[in-house]
C-alpha cells in the first residue's frame, strides 16, 4: 500500500512516496519545494508518480497551505489527507505537554521517529532530539517514550536579522564559526552559533542529571548539518527523522484498525 508521505514546515514542503512503512524503508521518489511553489506539484513532480493508496502529512504552517496541498492531491488521485495532530500518546510516546494537542505536530511526530530509532538500536533509553530550521526544539524524552518537556528558540537566520533590525550598523552576515571572533561577521554568526548550542547541550545536562545516563541525542532539519560540528555533545543527524516518524504513526495506525 504506497504511503504518500509529507513535511510541511515554514519555509518548504517535503515529500516522499514510500512502498511500505517498515522502519528504515526507502523511498521510491522524494523531493521539495518551497511554499511559493506548491501549486505546481499536480504538474510536476507529482505527475509522474505512481498513485499512492494513502497520504499522512506533519503540517507547521497555515491552513490555508493545507488546502493547497490537498487542492493538488484532488487533481491526481483519489485519497483523502490525513494530518497528523499531537495527542496524549501515539506509537509507543505519551505527551508531557501541558495542552498535548498544542505541541507542534513537527515536534510529535520527530520525537516518535527518534522512539523508534533508540529501540530499533538496541535497549531504550532516553534522548534529546532537536529540529534546527526557521526555529529550534530541544526535546527531552525519557527511556519510557515519555516526553518531559522541550525549549524552542529562534534559528540562527531570526536572530541576526532581529540584531539587524534593532541595532544600528549591524548587518546580517557571512562569517564564520570561530572561537575567539576578531571582527564583526564572525562575531555575529559564532554568537548565534553558540547560542542554538548552549540551549542543546543545557537540555542534554538537564536529561543526563534526571535520567542518570547518557542520553541518545539525534538532530535533524535543514541547517543541523551546520549545528552538529559545533557542539561538544555527539549527535546522531537524521535527515528523514520527520518522515521516519510519520512511517511509525501510518504503521500503528495501520496495525489498530
Amino acid at each position: 500500500m504506497p504511503l504518500l508521505a509529507i513535511d510541511i514546515g515554514n519555509t518548504r514542503l517535503k515529500w516522499a512516496l514510500y512502498a511500505t512503512t517498515e522502519p528504515g524503508a526507502a523511498p521510491l521518489a522524494q523531493g521539495a519545494e518551497f511554499l511559493e511553489n506548491i501549486d505546481k506539484l499536480a504538474d510536476g513532480a507529482w505527475a509522474q508518480l505512481a498513485p499512492p493508496d494513502r497520504m499522512l502529512g506533519c503540517c507547521v504552517a497555515a491552513d490555508a497551505v493545507k488546502r493547497r496541498v490537498e487542492e493538488q492531491m484532488e487533481e491526481l488521485w483519489d485519497i483523502p489527507a490525513h494530518w497528523v495532530v499531537s495527542s496524549g500518546a501515539e506509537a509507543g510516546v505519551s505527551n508531557g505537554y501541558d495542552h498535548p494537542t498544542r505541541l507542534g505536530a513537527d515536534r510529535w511526530v520527530a520525537m516518535i521517529g527518534a522512539r523508534q530509532r533508540v529501540l530499533v538500536a538496541g535497549a531504550a533509553r532516553p534522548a534529546v532530539v532537536v529540529m534546527v530550521g526557521t526555529a529550534v526544539t530541544v526535546e527531552a524524552l525519557d527511556a519510557d517514550g515519555h516526553f518531559l518537556g522541550g525549549l524552542i528558540l529562534p534559528g540562527h537566520g531570526i536572530m541576526l536579522r532581529a540584531l539587524e533590525s534593532g541595532t544600528a550598523g549591524l548587518h546580517v552576515p557571512t562569517g564564520e564559526v570561530r572561537e575567539f571572533p576578531t571582527n564583526t561577521s564572525d562575531a555575529l554568526t559564532s554568537g548565534g552559533t553558540f547560542a542554538i548550542a548552549g540551549a542543546i547541550e543545557r537540555m542534554v545536562q538537564h536529561l543526563r542529571r534526571r535520567s542518570g545516563t547518557d542520553p541518545v541525542c539525534i538532530m535533524t532539519g535543514g541547517a543541523g548539518w551546520k549545528m552538529a560540528p559545533h557542539l561538544l555533545e555527539g549527535f546522531e543527524l537524521v535527515e528523514s527523522l520527520i518522515f521516519d516518524g510519520l512511517l511509525v504513526i501510518a504503521r500503528s495506525r495501520a496495525a489498530a484498525q
